[in-house]
């Protein structure tokens, strides 16, 4: 179960030193393919249990090439903030800061939404196969954090400017914007919950799947960006 999941991260203890927590699901126009809200609401329910007392819980999304709101409206996350007094928040318009980082390898500066910034950013992604990118899981949720007023191409519903060079370069740079604190997977296909750091999870999401995720362009490109830090550091 969730709580169970959550008590085993020791999540309560991280989860009171914020002051804003956002959840962020993945939303497309096929529900097999989006976070269930049951899951949302099963998450916020724990965090609204073990928060901090003044602390804001955010529900926030981008969706590529459809209108956010109406994706909440009909796949039950407006009922769920309604519910339970939190924040709906469309990626795709809000507020944003323009940020540079010098290990950027594609972009010169990203519009990245402000209210992401100082956050304890947990995504909450569902596990499925991806014509673009081989698998969509926690790393590529984070393409929901370009917001599309900024990245939405000419007379395109999509945001084609993230896709000037291949997805990963993109998923690469934004995580160097914000990369999500937790990663908490819907794979109920295979009767799972996954949770942990988003590359980890990720990774068992491909071999979940049959994948090998050194395959995965995305996966081997970040996995190699984390060795390289950790060498760094050394």
């Amino acid at each position: 179960s969730v709580p169970q999941l959550l008590d085993l991260l020791k999540l309560p203890y991280e989860l009171k030193k914020h002051p804003k927590i956002i959840l962020k699901p993945t939303l497309t126009d096929t529900p097999s393919k989006s976070t269930p809200a049951e899951l949302t609401e099963a998450v916020l329910k724990y965090i609204l249990n073990h928060k901090n007392p003044v602390a804001e819980i955010f529900i926030a999304e981008g969706a590529d090439g459809h209108d956010t709101d109406d994706l909440f409206q009909q796949q039950g996350y407006t009922t769920l903030a309604e519910k339970y007094g939190v924040g709906l928040i469309d990626l795709n318009t809000a507020e944003t800061e323009e940020t540079e980082h010098h290990e950027f390898l594609r972009f010169d500066t990203i519009q990245f939404p402000t209210l992401l910034k100082d956050s304890f950013l947990i995504t909450l992604p569902k596990l499925a196969q991806d014509q673009e990118l081989e698998l969509q899981g926690a790393l590529t949720s984070t393409l929901g954090m370009f917001p599309a007023d900024h990245y939405r191409g000419f007379l395109a519903a999509n945001k084609s400017k993230i896709r000037k060079w291949p997805a990963k370069y993109a998923i690469h740079d934004i995580t160097k914007c914000k990369m999500p604190d937790l990663a908490i997977m819907d794979a109920s296909d295979h009767v799972l919950l996954l949770a942990g750091q988003p590359l980890a999870v990720d990774k068992k999401a491909a071999q979940l799947s049959g994948l090998v995720w050194k395959d995965i362009g995305y996966l081997k490109m970040m996995d190699e960006a984390q060795e390289e830090a950790i060498q760094v550091k050394a």
